[in-house]
């Protein structure tokens, strides 16, 4: 909490509260005892702990820099939502890819098949939306001013900058059905809202691809002004998503531990029952 209120005030209390954070998961894996295998939970947890250190706010000592803005005279740069979208989005896709690697076989279950295909086209649905929406606004620009904006180049640039928060978005929706089949349903509650932050971060990698002002940011679900920003508290969108996320990784660290293993008899009740 220490961590998302110093996000939401752009001042951190202490930059280390974030690596602090993702330690303390990893002591609790450890001392409540970790699923077999043993190295996908620490692995999983290692891959975020990597980015945490990447990502760690600037010490106060260093001060502030001076930023330098030249036009563009290259045309766009079609690599630049893309790079930001990996940018936010590498750790989080990793670490559930390793779990997915681990949990992907699991029993099918109907309900729980269909939920996930049903979350899937939302996510899907608003990414080509998005694409669709600026495509439309940037076309009707071009037809106005053919020489204006780089039709292509953008709609490629806005396409390739949502790979990455829409392969988050799926790969943890399929980690929430496989988890769910495996009947760790605080895990798969974990993924599941892990899925949801894929949303907002399709747009945070719209957002850096360099398009036109008049462009803006058209049926953006997390767009800046979606939620008011204070002098006080400049960013509050961002800290909503690492209270997701944060609340994510807790969720699946404590589905898949567990203090008090099942003790083999208990599994084949388990199993007899679910025949």
């Amino acid at each position: 909490m220490i961590h998302v209120v110093g996000v939401l005030t752009d001042s951190p209390v202490w930059r280390y509260t974030e690596v602090l954070a993702i330690g303390l998961l990893v002591a609790y894996a450890v001392v409540s005892g970790l699923p077999t295998p043993r190295w996908a939970v620490p692995a999983a947890l290692a891959v975020l702990m990597l980015d945490a250190v990447r990502t760690m706010p600037a010490d106060r000592a260093e001060g502030r820099g001076w930023q330098v803005l030249r036009p563009d005279t290259s045309g766009v740069d079609r690599l630049a939502g893309a790079e930001a979208g990996l940018a936010i989005c590498w750790a989080s896709l990793t670490a559930v890819a390793i779990l997915l690697a681990v949990w992907h076989r699991h029993p099918r279950r109907r309900r729980t098949t269909v939920a996930t295909a049903l979350a899937a086209a939302v996510i899907t649905g608003y990414t080509v939306i998005r694409i669709s929406a600026i495509w439309l606004i940037l076309a009707a620009d071009h037809r106005d001013h053919p020489t204006g904006a780089d039709l292509a180049g953008s709609v490629i640039a806005v396409s390739l900058a949502v790979l990455p928060p829409l392969g988050l978005g799926l790969a943890a929706l399929a980690l929430a059905t496989a988890l769910a089949g495996h009947r760790r349903w605080l895990a798969s509650a974990g993924a599941a809202l892990l899925a949801v932050t894929a949303l907002p971060h399709v747009d945070a990698a719209i957002r850096a691809v360099p398009l036109p002002l008049y462009v803006g940011d058209p049926l953006a679900w997390s767009a800046a002004y979606a939620i008011a920003s204070t002098p006080s508290t400049p960013y509050p969108v961002t800290a909503l998503i690492t209270l997701l996320e944060l609340t994510a990784y807790l969720l699946l660290v404590t589905g898949l531990t567990n203090l008090h293993p099942p003790t083999p008899t208990a599994r084949t009740e388990a199993d007899q029952s679910r025949r």
